[in-house]
């Protein structure tokens, strides 16, 4: 069983920056990608930005050059640096990890999510 949270949400106002959390933790042998979503109220849930072990970050044309992903492969866990943020990036941010359990055994593990709020 995996565990995944998230942590560091909250209300900002425009223009302002927040830091995401994510901690995978349990039975993983390794983790092949990592990623933030995002879901607003009355909307689909989106990708905000994804991260590869070793790849290139992907990020939502939205959040280009606003939003960093960063992953730390150690503690397996990742980062959204979020800054001049705007009121269109409320939503519930969730973090999604792509684990394997062994050689042949994958998983994906959503985290809870966690509110973001920008007020103008």
């Amino acid at each position: 069983q995996v565990q995944v949270v998230e942590s560091g949400g909250g209300l900002v106002q425009a223009g302002g920056s927040l830091r995401l959390s994510c901690a995978a933790s349990g039975s993983i042998f390794g983790i092949n990608a990592m990623g933030w979503y995002r879901q607003a109220p009355g909307k689909q849930r989106e990708l905000v930005a994804t991260i590869v072990s070793g790849g290139t970050p992907n990020y939502a044309d939205s959040v280009k050059g606003r939003f960093t992903i960063i992953r730390d492969n150690a503690k397996n866990t990742m980062y959204l640096e979020m800054n001049n943020l705007k009121p269109e990036d409320t939503a519930v941010y969730y973090c999604n990890v792509d684990v394997r359990h062994s050689t042949f055994s994958r998983a994906i593990y959503w985290g809870q999510g966690t509110q973001v709020t920008v007020s103008s």
